[in-house]
């Protein structure tokens, strides 16, 4: 196992009404603040008005940036930075899912910086300082409400790309299953299908000793297999909700990747998806996933995917590594296709393979060269051509 350093900031308030948190944790980093949310499933769900109330209990005034979408856009980021400028914002709190918190999260890194949102996204510009994030999450899916990654895409120029500082973790992060409670079937599918890809690209290493990290990543795998039918069919169910919940954050806080490599493979492939195609993240990964592990499967990579068709997907070991790995892969396939996930590219409105060389040479420049797989910009596009 490597050397490693953990270091989580964030104080996590888990369970009923713990909103009521909000407030004085927030009043302990000023007077205002930027509040950042999507639509109005917020203010349906009671969320906005749990969180004012507070806020206005504790002295604390705000402003507000909504409207943020899915894959959320570097125009809502510019927005939101003005806003805090010219509001004097002191902290930047997200109601909603992981794109409200990326979007959030980025803001917060912006404000001190002269140049283009963009142009700090992309890494041509450093970050200076951060002002404190808060969240309170409505989604089981992207984990970001606990750690220090934002997902920021550009559809002008068809780029999705990911950017990080050690301050953008969220200082205080309310996670309340009940707030997930209204979150429609497909979108519940969605962010299990995300949560289950954090698990595995943390997962996919060649062994160095992790054993620990490997048994965390299949609880949290098994997790996602076990209670993503549940709140898919019925929302209301607590203890689904919880520990979907719970098992988002714990896919990408750091604790699966201690000690060991953590290249993104599937996610620098799905990103481009969705930056052409706006895609919905977890749909993209659920089509990618099966085809990128059936590409990589051979005899340095065998016993890995043996192991997670036998520890996750409960295949019977034959003795034979690469027919037991894609029986796994096959049941992985059947899991999506359970939870109503599309299998192909044109299931999601791609509609022809006129970009797929295009998106896969872009995917190419983000993909390590350490990964689990080293893959060139031909092997990806063969990978999402089999995805066709």
């Amino acid at each position: 196992m490597d050397n490693f350093l953990w270091d989580i900031t964030t104080k996590v308030y888990f369970g009923r009404g713990q909103i009521k948190n909000l407030g004085p944790k927030a009043a302990g980093y000023g007077k205002k603040a930027l509040l950042v949310y999507g639509g109005g499933s917020v203010k349906r769900i009671g969320v906005y008005d749990a969180a004012c109330n507070s806020l206005r209990e504790h002295g604390i005034s705000f402003a507000e940036l909504s409207g943020v979408k899915p894959n959320p856009r570097i125009d809502s980021v510019r927005e939101g930075v003005r806003i805090c400028r010219e509001f004097g914002a002191e902290m930047v709190i997200a109601l909603g899912g992981g794109s409200c918190i990326d979007c959030a999260k980025v803001i917060a890194a912006c404000v001190s910086c002269e140049a283009d949102p963009w142009d700090l996204v992309c890494g041509r510009e450093k970050y200076k300082s951060v002002l404190p994030v808060l969240s309170v999450l409505t989604l089981a899916a992207t984990g970001s409400e606990m750690d220090p990654v934002a997902v920021i895409s550009n559809m002008d120029t068809n780029d999705k790309l990911g950017t990080h500082h050690p301050a953008m973790r969220p200082v205080v992060s309310i996670l309340d299953p009940e707030y997930t409670f209204s979150v429609p079937p497909y979108h519940t599918a969605c962010g299990t299908a995300d949560i289950f890809v954090h698990a595995l690209e943390n997962y996919l290493w060649h062994d160095n000793g992790a054993f620990l990290q490997d048994r965390f990543a299949e609880a949290v795998m098994l997790t996602c297999i076990k209670y993503g039918p549940i709140a898919m069919k019925n929302p209301e169910d607590y203890e689904a909700r919880a520990n979907l919940m719970w098992a988002g954050s714990h896919a990408i806080n750091g604790l699966l990747s201690l000690g060991k490599e953590h290249p993104w493979v599937a996610h620098s492939i799905e990103h481009q998806l969705s930056a052409y195609y706006d895609v919905t993240h977890g749909a993209g990964l659920a089509i990618i996933l099966p085809h990128w592990l059936n590409y990589i499967l051979n005899d340095q990579t065998v016993s890995k995917l043996q192991q997670l068709a036998v520890s996750v997907w409960g295949v019977a070991p034959s003795g034979d590594g690469f027919s037991d790995a894609k029986a796994g892969i096959i049941k992985m396939q059947e899991f999506f296709a359970s939870m109503d996930l599309p299998g192909t590219l044109r299931e999601v409105g791609i509609p022809d393979k006129s970009r797929i060389k295009e998106m896969a040479q872009k995917a190419f420049r983000y993909i390590s060269r350490r990964s689990y797989v080293p893959l060139s910009a031909d092997d990806v596009e063969k990978i999402l051509e089999a995805c066709w």
